[in-house]
């Protein structure tokens, strides 16, 4: 997906549902602070968005935006409607969104996560995309171990969950 993709889905997010703002989860939120990511980052035909007001609309985005729909079929890429809950992220990440806004989102507002917050949330997810997504980071530079290890213990996990994520974090590293 291309930086202009996702604000077309922003765009055709905000026609379906009448809102405004929208968060953007998942790993096309790279977009937000890197328009122009490599291509490792971007290969995904899907973004993972919510209404900032009105989350129970995301229902309405999956069914006219999501995969298999119309949309999909003609773009090639489409919205997976999420809720505020599909991602586990640090206290605070509200406060660093990255905004995505132009003309090409007809003015409507993307909000996406901040690449630190990302990575937290994509290595706790945990999944095998989601650790190669997170060795990239840390391989390009974008995501620093120190960085990562300082916001940790922000998660909303226990001790146990944190220790499981500091020890992947640390292996992760020494894998970029």
């Amino acid at each position: 997906m291309t930086r202009e993709e996702l604000e077309h889905l922003i765009r055709a997010s905000a026609a379906v549902t009448d809102q405004y703002e929208f968060v953007i989860v998942g790993s096309q939120s790279i977009l937000g602070a890197l328009p122009n990511a490599a291509a490792e980052f971007t290969m995904s035909a899907e973004a993972d968005i919510y209404p900032l007001a009105a989350p129970e609309l995301a229902e309405k985005i999956d069914g006219a935006l999501g995969e298999g729909s119309q949309f999909h079929e003609t773009y090639g890429y489409y919205a997976q409607g999420v809720g505020p809950d599909t991602a586990i992220l640090p206290n605070g990440w509200q406060q660093r969104l990255h905004r995505v806004q132009s003309a090409a989102t007809n003015g409507r507002v993307g909000y996406c996560l901040d690449l630190v917050d990302l990575f937290l949330s994509k290595a706790a997810a945990g999944r095998g995309k989601d650790r190669l997504f997170c060795i990239a980071l840390l391989q390009h530079g974008h995501v620093s171990t120190a960085d990562a290890l300082t916001r940790l213990p922000d998660m909303p996990l226990d001790d146990d969950g944190r220790r499981r994520l500091r020890a992947a974090i640390t292996r992760w590293s020494k894998a970029a």
